[in-house]
């Protein structure tokens, strides 16, 4: 049994069963979000999200976010600064304080990854995710890139640039 807070219900204890949380997508990337602000009370968000290999967030930083990636299956690649990558397989935890310049990209077949953060910032990946279709049906939309820019303007996210190259 699964309780389904509505938007103007206040937070309190509830489950979702598997595939029971809203589901969202960013091209093929599948985001279900588990916790937001208003089923947390405005202490967190957490989303679990399914990429496959190639997929990125580039070099960005939020100053009032913190945020933290903790790897369910397959691997990523993180980047902190101007630092070279580091591998994070299945179990590994990073944590990314607020300003802190960070990026990943999905190294392996595909990759499932929790992310925990704050409300505010669920609210940036809301922004650039579509809801599903019937079904939990991939929306169709691909990555819109000015959307993607006009909402990290609205939730203060500033772009540093692109990861740097895969190794060959």
């Amino acid at each position: 049994m699964s309780k389904v807070l509505s938007k103007d219900t206040a937070s309190g204890p509830y489950l979702y069963g598997p595939g029971k949380a809203e589901l969202r997508w960013s091209g093929d990337t599948r985001t279900y979000f588990l916790a937001t602000g208003e089923t947390t009370d405005g202490a967190f968000c957490l989303v679990d999200e399914m990429a496959a290999r190639g997929e990125t967030a580039p070099l960005h930083r939020h100053p009032r976010d913190l945020e933290s990636i903790y790897v369910i299956e397959g691997e990523l690649t993180v980047f902190f600064g101007g630092a070279s990558g580091q591998s994070a397989s299945a179990w590994a935890f990073t944590h990314i304080p607020a300003g802190s310049t960070h990026g990943f990209r999905v190294a392996s077949k595909t990759a499932r990854y929790l992310l925990i953060t704050t409300p505010h910032h669920g609210e940036f990946y809301r922004a650039i995710s579509s809801p599903s279709g019937p079904g939990g049906a991939r929306s169709g939309q691909s990555i819109d890139e000015e959307m993607i820019m006009e909402a990290c303007q609205a939730y203060d996210i500033e772009y540093i640039g692109p990861l740097p190259p895969e190794d060959v």
